[in-house]
């Protein structure tokens, strides 16, 4: 949805903010450009101050060979003036030296507006795992670089809740929560159609979403991705932060403080 929909949507259905496509996720994605100082960017921040949403992350930018952190220039001054917090990036450089390098610039320039990075995993890239993430994140040596821990894609690239309680807590900045079957799809190409259309709704599906919040750090950001597949967008918002809502309610017998 264009971001001011989207910032009215979130405030009547209760979200506490929203994530912002201001660039395409892949060739042909759809994406928004809110230009700094624009007539579009005073439309979404009258959104804004009008609700009690805020924007917490801007999608999505692919590190890749032909990255180049100066392209992002526009996208994090929109992003500043929005006062997103995080940027959503992911790793497909064969060249992992390459890679860090342009991963530690990007989040340089992102200091300068306020933000921090995550990464995130996506088992079809090259930074595929939780342990390659990790390992790439430090290298950065970036304060304001983090993970992103999307359930689909943890348990897609072989890991599970449990490998979490190895990572330096502060690392995991931001957690997506969706459901899926116990399956597995068979290739990449399986694995890249569900992410974008085969979400199941949390607690619909397999994924053991219940031991991802209890492994996570208490200040982690939850986030729900659950693209929409021809639902009324206010049906499909709502019915996605009532299943969020109620992973969230503690199981009978369950001690709260656990949670």
């Amino acid at each position: 949805m264009p971001p001011v929909e989207l910032v009215h949507l979130a405030a009547e259905v209760g979200y506490a903010a929203v994530g912002l496509r201001l660039h395409p996720a892949f060739p042909g994605a759809p994406f928004y450009t809110v230009p700094a100082g624009s007539s579009e960017m005073r439309a979404v921040k009258a959104a804004l101050q009008a609700s009690s949403v805020r924007v917490y992350d801007i999608e999505f930018v692919v590190i890749d060979d032909e990255f180049s952190a100066r392209e992002l220039l526009p996208v994090l001054e929109s992003a500043g003036e929005l006062g997103a917090r995080r940027l959503s990036v992911c790793g497909d450089d064969p060249d992992e030296e390459r890679f860090r390098a342009n991963l530690a610039m990007l989040a340089e320039q992102a200091a300068g507006y306020g933000m921090g990075v995550d990464l995130e995993i996506m088992p079809w890239r090259r930074i595929g795992s939780l342990k390659a993430a990790v390992r790439a994140v430090e290298a950065t040596g970036m304060a304001n670089v983090g993970l992103l821990i999307d359930a689909l894609h943890l348990s897609r690239s072989g890991s599970s809740p449990a490998a979490l309680r190895d990572v330096p807590q502060p690392l995991i900045q931001s957690v997506q929560l969706c459901d899926a079957p116990a399956r597995r799809p068979a290739d990449n190409d399986g694995l890249v159609a569900e992410a974008r259309g085969g979400r199941l709704l949390p607690g619909e599906g397999a994924l053991p979403l219940r031991e991802l919040l209890a492994a996570i750090p208490p200040r982690a950001s939850l986030s729900v991705e659950v693209p929409n597949r021809g639902l009324p967008a206010l049906t499909h918002a709502r019915a996605v932060f009532e299943a969020a809502k109620a992973l969230l309610q503690p199981q009978s017998g369950e001690n709260p403080a656990t949670r």
